[in-house]
């Protein structure tokens, strides 16, 4: 969803306010514009202006029914590849393009690939350096990787060296932001 959207809390929800990271507790009965639908989460506005990510687990909140877990594709393909289209469900909450495709993503590896639940280890980056939704997505990366069933847990490290630019963008990703 790329439109705005106009609907009303239905309960109390925790949101993340973007973009400084801080949670806060958005009441129910607050009108409210729903602005991104990605991967799950939901970027929102408020009347007042703000902007706040709430995540998936909480779509009930907003009168959408939370995702249904494919636990059959989860385990299907490669451990790289299925690691890959997890990461490709996280958003930056104010740009709807996936991390992978933003270039955020500097290194996937996977640790001691024989043992039967193995490590992912993942450094990223971040559009801006002080961006405060960095912890955010780093736990939404960990989150995703780690639901699947032969992950016993996945290390995700922001780095900043080298600084991420546009040009780190997929072809895709420039086009549909109109840089091409």
């Amino acid at each position: 969803m790329h439109q705005r959207e106009k609907t009303t809390t239905r309960r109390e929800v925790e949101a993340i306010q973007i973009p400084d990271g801080v949670k806060i507790m958005i009441p129910g009965d607050e009108d409210i514009w729903i602005t991104q639908q990605l991967g799950g989460s939901f970027t929102i506005m408020t009347e007042r202006g703000a902007m706040y990510r709430i995540d998936e687990k909480d779509a009930d909140a907003l009168g959408f029914d939370p995702p249904e877990v494919d636990s059959e594709r989860l385990a299907e393909g490669s451990l790289e590849d299925r690691v890959w289209e997890q990461m490709k469900k996280c958003y930056d909450p104010e740009i709807p393009v996936n991390i992978v495709d933003l270039g955020l993503v500097y290194d996937c590896h996977i640790e001691d690939p024989e043992a039967e639940l193995k490590t992912v280890a993942i450094k990223m980056t971040l559009t801006a350096p002080g961006c405060g939704m960095g912890p955010v997505l780093a736990e939404d990366v960990k989150g995703k990787i780690e639901s699947l069933p032969d992950v016993s847990r996945a290390d995700v490290e922001i780095v900043l060296d080298p600084p991420w630019t546009m040009n780190m963008m997929s072809e895709a990703a420039r086009l549909q932001l109109g840089f091409m």
